[in-house]
């Protein structure tokens, strides 16, 4: 289930695959790392799914999944951020609450380089799930509200450290 919710989510289901993530953590905890590698593999293989609705069937398919969201607005937005940051758009997206289908489909239709893609869609979807599996495998079931009330800001602050560490690395090196 777990894995399924995670395919569909990167491309077109609504329900993030954290919630499932963080429940069945919670009921096995030493299961988290496992179940954040399943979470991992099936979003990115969404992705990639996405991907490939967005380069072969954008027109056709990807405009009405966007549309039926309410991104459609946002696509435009997409555009520049691929054409300034590329494959940066998309690990923003995969770690952050940004709608990573919106990135996923939208790769595809502006044919951003696909290995570029999928790298960024492991490494940051794999970030998100396995430090959620971290804090629910060290801290338990406490962790859940935290998680449930703080995961956007978390993520931002996240992003935003991340970010500045670059830039300041870039800056001194």
């Amino acid at each position: 289930m777990l894995f399924g919710v995670a395919v569909t989510e990167s491309s077109f289901f609504p329900i993030p695959p954290d919630v499932f993530l963080m429940a069945l953590a919670i009921v096995t905890p030493a299961k988290a790392w496992r179940l954040a590698l399943i979470c991992t593999i099936g979003s990115v293989l969404g992705g990639i799914l996405g991907y490939g609705i967005g380069y072969f069937f954008m027109e056709l398919i990807g405009h009405r999944i966007i549309a039926w969201y309410g991104l459609a607005d946002q696509y435009g937005a997409v555009q520049a951020l691929y054409r300034q940051y590329d494959g940066w758009a998309v690990a923003a997206a995969g770690f952050t609450p940004l709608p990573y289908k919106l990135f996923t489909l939208t790769a595809g239709a502006f044919e951003i380089n696909f290995t570029t893609f999928v790298v960024a869609s492991l490494l940051s979807r794999g970030a998100r799930f396995f430090l959620v599996a971290a804090l629910i495998y060290h801290f338990g079931p406490a962790i859940r509200t935290f998680i449930e009330r703080y995961f956007n800001l978390l993520t931002i602050i996240f992003l935003a450290l991340l970010i500045g560490g670059f830039v300041v690395f870039r800056f001194l090196f």
